[in-house]
């Protein structure tokens, strides 16, 4: 088991170093950088001539680097990155960018892994329940509801959850973790129930999503697992059929559900970022939309780099916890 962590570890390095390659290009793709929208915005809003905005974008760019080539600016970044943990600075925020990341994606993450969590739950639990109780009207319902979560795109339900909840609920403070009482205070549980009341509808539409799929991967797998011969071997040996379908059909049937929670991670963080954009919660998401707006290269190029971080942490968990469900599966010579 070392053995292979280690070898993923390592083979993680070079596939990072592409990634980031490939992401740093795309984001630069788009004409126009952090300077350019400086001398749009002097000229726009401050009322300066285009040569007064033109020679104050220049030595804007000439000051953080913006006017050397894209190869110059890609290796500056990772060079700061490797040797001093320096993730570059924030043109649209004012800040260096690892302050931004310490602050957004732990919120980010507490959010995803929440969601998670619920949909592994639930999903798992109502895929047993409909397996169990095939074309009966719990089966039907339970369903349709997974086809509603899987057809319907998320940023869709965000929509239309914001539209409610303004106009229909007349709740105005939409955009923020906490009101404006609870925000500078010390933690209690009033504060955390007003968390819960905020992020609420975040949480819920993004695990929507999650349990959909857990909910059709595990009611199929439970229905091929409990035709297998074993399982008939082990009612005709007079079992319980709580105890067949519990202690030896949903084990095997988890299999694809446990290689599944590889590449979850990235999805719910995906499904919260599409959520938090509707909503305006200052997590990753709207600092990524707001970054991209201005050329704020370093910003989503650190947080797109973070997010293939977890999906390759999330394979390398998955195989882990796969091989430690099944005994027949070995890992790399462990």
């Amino acid at each position: 088991m070392l053995r292979f962590l280690v070898t993923r570890l390592l083979s993680a390095i070079p596939l990072l170093l592409i990634l980031s390659i490939v992401t740093f290009a795309i984001i630069q793709a788009p004409p126009g950088n952090y300077a350019d929208y400086i001398r749009s915005q002097l000229m726009n809003l401050g009322g300066a001539s285009f040569e007064q905005a033109d020679a104050q974008a220049k030595a804007y760019a000439v000051a953080h680097g913006l006017d050397k080539p894209l190869v110059i600016q890609y290796f500056n970044w990772i060079w700061n990155m490797v040797s001093k943990g320096d993730f570059g600075y924030s043109m649209y925020y004012n800040r260096p960018v690892g302050e931004i990341v310490a602050e957004r994606l732990p919120r980010t993450l507490i959010l995803a892994l929440v969601c998670h969590i619920l949909a592994s739950i639930l999903g798992i639990s109502f895929g047993i329940l409909a397996a169990t109780r095939q074309y009966s009207w719990v089966d039907t319902i339970l369903s349709g509801i997974a086809f509603l979560g899987m057809t319907i795109p998320r940023f869709l339900m965000a929509l239309i959850m914001v539209y409610l909840l303004v106009f229909h609920f007349n709740i105005s403070e939409i955009g923020n973790f906490f009101s404006p009482r609870y925000g500078g205070a010390p933690w209690s549980w009033g504060k955390f129930v007003d968390l819960v009341k905020h992020v609420w509808p975040v949480v819920a539409i993004a695990t929507f999503g999650g349990l959909a799929y857990n909910m059709r991967v595990m009611r199929g797998n439970l229905l091929d697992t409990l035709n297998a011969q074993y399982i008939e071997t082990a009612r005709a040996k007079g079992l319980r059929e709580s105890a067949v379908v519990m202690r030896h059909a949903v084990p095997n049937a988890l299999h694809p559900l446990i290689m599944y929670q590889g590449v979850v991670l990235p999805y719910m963080l995906t499904g919260e970022i599409e959520v938090a954009i509707i909503f305006a919660l200052p997590t990753v998401g709207p600092a990524i939309v707001g970054s991209m707006h201005v050329g704020d290269v370093y910003v989503t190029a650190t947080f797109m780099l973070v997010l293939a971080t977890t999906l390759i942490v999330g394979n390398i968990i998955a195989d882990m916890l796969l091989a430690a469900l099944d005994p027949r599966i070995k890992l790399g010579g462990a």
